[in-house]
Formats: structure tokens, sequence, C-alpha cells
């Protein structure tokens, strides 16, 4: 009598025994202040020594632990990740689910030779819901065929599965565009963020270090009352912009690299910590283009994909980091679809309420301010009025929207202008908002409801006939009964 067949189970794998190099590291410098708290207290006599060296060998023993009851298996079409520390729990992730996989390797994995391996399912937000932390970076280019794989019936063909090779490079970041870093914001005021955060971290370990509110308060009323070495500090902070910007653009995006393997893109990028992004290709439903003012001036953009399922898109979707306007609209027009179609103009009466919204609240402030004796203050609140025209007409002018048969595209903002195209097969709904002013104005906001990127793409104040006819040219079947209506 034959046995019926049973699928061979597969042996569960570990982190890397290297991880154990690592973790103490990662570990030290929350043990730092209650070590230093031990020695202090105990005189630095040797009892505290003693005291302070059992507690640097609890934090490696229990890393060891964590080590020893964590493993992993690929079987059956799902990925489970269990530990068995004092309970057992076993987390399933089934690979049809896995929407991205990220592979990164901070400075202390790449001495070692390992990787970070992070799942994204789409279910967890920002959050990726399963994370391989200290694999060999060959198991991790390994795993990551595997789980990108869609035959998950033949499990034990994909444990062997190599990584596949680049098939196209649609893109090396030259080195030369390290001088477009300063233009972002998120890196041109890098150093206003480093004060800030030592600023933070004071208040966070001062009742450690022996410091109190009242010595804070104290400091900044020493530093209120020397005025020319405020303004020294002000003066370095905003020389030191454009530098500390591209060294962060070169930190976060060196060697930036887009790629297609098989049927994903992939952008590999970072200096110290190096991150590798997988999205698949048949997700992808757009794109979004984003640009400053500044960085408008100097004809520089930056470039997201529009991706279903996809927690962190703008960090994790990124397909080019600030780069010259025409080679991102060619990288798009390349790994995404061609899009050329001329945006629609937005009527007259946005381009008021435009003007009305950026000038009017600083000319009641400069009313109330005059009347109130505060004469500083109003020329203040009055040189914004006025720059608030230029602020509201640029402002109408990035107004927009199109449908060119296969992609809608919508256009908003001026210190942040985002033009986003997607597939209408992307667009799952429509909401129309109209306010009280707006009603009035003759004009409505029509959203483009998007199960992917940021879920709904607006035009704004759009005129209610022009809202309606592009609504229905995009999707005619849905828009038809209330066109009847």
């Amino acid at each position: 009598m034959s046995l019926p067949f049973q699928e061979p189970v597969p042996e569960a794998a570990r982190l890397s025994p290297r991880l154990l190099l690592i973790d103490p590291i990662r570990v030290l410098p929350s043990l730092l202040v209650p070590l230093a708290g031990v020695l202090v207290a105990g005189g630095f006599s040797p009892r505290s020594f003693i005291w302070a060296a059992l507690g640097v060998a609890g934090s490696v023993l229990y890393a060891v632990v964590r080590w020893a009851t964590f493993s992993y298996t690929i079987t059956g079409g799902r990925l489970e990740l269990s530990r068995a520390f004092i309970g057992r729990s076993t987390r399933v992730i089934p690979l049809e689910r896995i929407r991205g996989v990220d592979v990164t390797t901070p400075f202390l994995h790449r001495l070692l030779g390992l990787a970070v391996l992070k799942l994204d399912t789409g279910a967890g937000g920002d959050k990726q819901e399963g994370e391989l932390d200290g694999i060999t970076v060959e198991e991790a280019e390994r795993l990551r065929g595997v789980l990108l794989s869609r035959h998950h019936a033949a499990a034990p063909e994909l444990q062997e599965r190599p990584a596949a090779p680049r098939d196209h490079v649609f893109l090396k970041v030259p080195r030369a565009w390290l001088r477009y870093g300063p233009l972002s914001g998120a890196y041109l005021f890098t150093p206003f963020a480093l004060v800030a955060g030592a600023v933070g971290l004071a208040f966070q370990w001062g009742g450690e270090l022996g410091l109190d509110e009242d010595d804070a308060v104290a400091a900044g009323e020493w530093l209120w009352g020397h005025p020319l070495l405020l303004i020294g500090v002000a003066v370095v902070l905003v020389v030191l912009m454009p530098f500390l910007g591209a060294a962060m653009y070169a930190f976060f995006n060196w060697n930036f690299v887009l790629f297609g393997r098989g049927d994903h893109l992939v952008a590999e990028r970072g200096l110290i910590n190096r991150r590798v992004v997988s999205l698949e290709r048949r997700r992808i439903r757009g794109y979004e283009i984003a640009e400053s003012p500044l960085e408008r001036r100097a004809r520089v953009a930056r470039l997201w994909a529009v991706v279903t399922g996809l927690g962190d898109s703008q960090t994790r979707g990124q397909l080019l980091p600030v780069a010259p306007r025409a080679a991102v609209g060619d990288i798009a027009a390349e790994a995404v679809g061609p899009f050329s179609e001329a945006l629609r103009p937005h009527p007259p009466a946005a381009r008021r309420r435009r003007l009305f919204r950026a000038i009017a609240p600083w000319v009641a402030v400069a009313l109330v301010m005059y009347a109130l004796g505060y004469a500083l203050i109003g020329v203040a609140a009055t040189v914004l009025a006025v720059a608030g025209i230029a602020l509201g007409l640029d402002r109408y002018r990035s107004l927009g929207h199109t449908y060119d048969g296969t992609r809608l595209s919508v256009r908003s903002g001026s210190l942040r202008r985002a033009q986003a195209v997607v597939e209408r097969r992307a667009v799952v709904g429509w909401t129309i908002e109209q306010s009280w002013f707006q009603r009035r104005a003759g004009l409505v906001t029509v959203i483009a409801g998007v199960g992917a990127g940021s879920g709904g793409y607006k035009a704004i104040d759009a005129g209610e006939t022009q809202a309606a006819a592009f609504a229905a040219e995009v999707t005619p079947d849905w828009m038809a009964p209330f066109l009847k209506r």
C-alpha cells in the first residue's frame, strides 16, 4: 500500500550569527545613561564596575537569546516568521500579498556583509509587515527573487531561485547632480533641523545631566540678551544651508540607480545606508512630479511612482531625487508611460479666490496691528500682503487638469507644486466638493479617487461645467446618470 505524497517541509532558517556582533553595539547608546548612573551612584567603586559589567553582559545575553529563538521559513506559498522566547508566536505572510521588498545595508551591516530585508504588503500603512534584520547580502538577494515570485505552488523550486539580473538601466544619477540637493526644502533647512534636534535632545536628557527648565530659560534669556551673537549664529546657519543640503542629498541619494529587473522597477541609493527598493510594474498606476519655487527656477523636480497598496509611498515610491526637469519627464515616460497633453486652465474666478486667500488674511492682520498701535508688526503684515499677490497669481497658474484618453492629470500648489499623472483604470470613484464661497463663484473641487498613492487627486477650483465634463470624459458610463439628472 502506497502512502500519499507529502510536500517536504523546508528547514527553518536563522539570521546570520554575525548579527551578534552588531546587536550589542546598537543597544549600547541606550545603556550609556543607566551605566553612567550606576557608576556615579557607586562612586566608581569596584562593585559599581561589576554591576555595569553585568548590565553589558545581560544585553549581550539578551541578543543571543533573541537570535537563537527567531527563525523564518518559506513553505506552501507563504513566509513564516517564528519567535519562541517566552511564548511562541508565528507571523504568516502569504507571498501573493507582498507588494514590495526593500533591502538595506546599514554601515555596520555592510562591514559584516549583512543586510536588512523589509516586506511591504500594503496592509500596515507606513510600516512594513515583516523584517529580516541580519541576513547575508547573498541571502537577501535570493529571498527578494523568491518573495516577489508569483509561482507559489512550486515552493521547493522557489527555495533555490537566484536573483534576476538587471535587464535595463533607466538612469544612473551623475555626481554633478549633487549641486541640486540644496534646492530641495527637505535638505536645504538641514542646519536648522540639526539645531532643533539638539535642543530637543537637551530637553529630553536634561534631567539626566542635572539640568532643569530654569536652566533652559536662563540660557534662552542670555542668548536673547546678546543679539549680535544670535545674529551671528543665524548667519552661520544660513551660510551652511547649501553645504549641508548637498551633504544630506549625497547621504541619501549617493549613486542613485533606477533599473528594471524582470517585472519590477528597482531603485538603489544611499552612501552609508544603502537601500534597494523594488516596485512591481503591474501595480504602478502613474507618477507624481513635485517642485518647490527654487526647484522650478532651476528647472529641476522630483519624481514618485503612484503604486497600489504601497506603504510609505513618499519614500519607497521615489523614482528620482532632485533632477533636471527634462530628465524627470523622460524617465517618467520611459519607466511608467508617456504623457504630453497640455493642462486646461481654470476659470478667472479661481484666480480671484487664490488672490483673496493669499492677501486678505495679512491685510486683516495689518489693520488690527495698526489699530492697536503695533506699527512694526503692521508693516510686516503689509509686506506679506503685497507678497501674497505674486503667490496668489503663481498658485492660479499652477492649477490645471486634463485627460489624453489613457491617463488623467491634475496639478496644484505653489510652495510645493505637484502634478499627478494617473491611468484611467486606477480611478475608482469621484468626489465633488463645493464650499459656500465656491458656490458663489461657480467653482467646485473634483477629486479622482484612486486606489494608489495618496488615495485621491484634486482638480481644485474648476468650473462647475468644466469639472462635470472632466469626470464624464474619463468615466462616461459612471457620470451619465448624474448628468442626465
